[in-house]
Formats: C-alpha cells, sequence, structure tokens
C-alpha cells in the first residue's frame, strides 16, 4: 500500500555527494513509502537536495520505521546535550 505521506521543509546545511564534494542542502522530503533500495516493505526516506543544483545535488536515505525513530531519538539527545546558546 502507498501511504503518499510527504512533508517537504527548507533547511540549512550540507551534504557529500556521490562524487564525494560538497553542496549546500537547502530542501528536504520526508515519505514513508515503498523504498528503492532498502530491504523492507516501507521505509522513512528522506532526501537532502539542493533544487537549483540539479538532481546530482541530492543524497537520499531510507530507513526502517524502528531506526528512523531510533535517529530521530539520537538527534534529540544529541540537540539536548548541547549548550543551549549553540543550539538556539
Amino acid at each position: 500500500m502507498c501511504t503518499y505521506a510527504t512533508v517537504q521543509t527548507t533547511l540549512e546545511g550540507s551534504a557529500k555527494g556521490p562524487e564525494g564534494r560538497w553542496f549546500a542542502v537547502t530542501d528536504a522530503t520526508v515519505y514513508f513509502d515503498h523504498p528503492v533500495h532498502a530491504l523492507a516493505e516501507h521505509t522513512l526516506n528522506i532526501d537532502f537536495a539542493d533544487p537549483a543544483k540539479g538532481p546530482a545535488a541530492r543524497v537520499a536515505v531510507e530507513l526502517t520505521a524502528a531506526a528512523a525513530r531510533d535517529l530521530l531519538s539520537a538527534i534529540q539527545q544529541a540537540l539536548d546535550s548541547a549548550p543551549a546558546v549553540l543550539t538556539a
């Protein structure tokens, strides 16, 4: 079953592309649906991209639901452990 559950957001960051070059990341698309490569029925998929630079400026991640929840928790823990002045 396709969920079509998709969320898009703008962001600031960097990603290393397939040729080992860094590029600015301006957009993220997050969706829960069938993966392209991961061995799971459904995954949380995240595409980090800079659409202005074309399809080569994209990094994709496919995570199982459990792995996505673990990552969410790890991100929260890392942010909570940093001084508030740095994460404002």
